[in-house]
């Protein structure tokens, strides 16, 4: 099973490549909004890849929760069970 931070590297390659931005230029609690120009629509291509990556549904509900690369790993392990 990978860790939690090769789960979060994994994240933050696919969130960045949706956001068009470099994997480094993004912390932990950067803003997707405020600090890298996201949008509602990036943040339903962003949910889109996770739910087809990791086999999981995650409800539109969950968008407003899915600011930063921790609340979306929040958010995706709770989804796919990594923390049971």
């Amino acid at each position: 099973m990978p860790t939690t931070q090769q789960y979060l590297d994994e994240i933050r390659e696919i969130v960045a490549d949706s956001l068009e931005i470099e994997p480094d230029e993004m912390t932990e609690t950067s803003s997707f909004v405020d600090d890298h120009d996201g949008d509602s629509l990036r943040a339903i291509e962003i949910l889109a890849r996770l739910e087809k990556r990791y086999g999981i549904e995650i409800p539109q509900a969950e968008l407003p929760k899915m600011g930063n690369l921790r609340a979306v790993y929040d958010v995706v392990a709770e989804r796919a069970g990594w923390n049971s």
